[in-house]
């Protein structure tokens, strides 16, 4: 192991975490991304994109994989326990919010889901987001304003969906 990729796994692992559980909304989900991110760097050679500007890459990675893990959960069948979900008033109604919510980022375009995922998951600032993606403050906050309201609507198109 290098030290160039220890470095890269101290620096920049609870970041990937931190993106995959807010795009998944899922413990076990985000390690299985951070691990999968890090093994497939220790087993290649640090891509260039990686050594120029670490937290991008890794951030996109984690962004694209956590994307692609719920494309893939969808795409299982899952056997319900209905009587372990009854024991649990009100859980049902959380996990649908939380699933609704989800995908509905998921269906953002990429810039706007990164805009939502680096303020409300990571807490970032509208100037911290403008100097991570080169923009200005300005569009970063009509980027924000954009994409919740975007995300609003998207949201009540899933519950409309819900209900019929």
């Amino acid at each position: 192991m290098s030290v160039e990729f220890e470095t890269l796994f101290r620096e920049h692992s609870r970041m990937v975490y931190r993106t995959a559980y807010g795009v998944t909304g899922n413990r076990e989900d985000a390690q299985d991304i951070l691990q999968t991110i890090f093994l497939r760097l220790l087993r290649q050679d640090v891509p260039h994109d990686a050594r120029q500007n670490p937290k991008a890459y890794l951030y996109r990675a984690a962004v694209n994989l956590s994307l692609d893990t719920l494309t893939a959960r969808r795409r299982r069948r899952f056997v319900s326990h209905s009587e372990f979900v009854d024991a649990l008033p009100g859980a049902e109604t959380v996990e649908e919010d939380h699933r609704r919510l989800y995908k509905a980022v998921a269906a953002l375009d990429p810039r706007s889901r990164d805009v939502i995922i680096l303020r409300y998951v990571h807490d970032y600032s509208d100037k911290e987001i403008a100097r991570m993606l080169g923009k200005s403050r300005a569009a970063i906050a009509v980027c924000l304003f954009r994409a919740r309201a975007r995300l609003k609507k998207i949201i009540r198109g899933l519950e409309e969906e819900g209900e019929s």
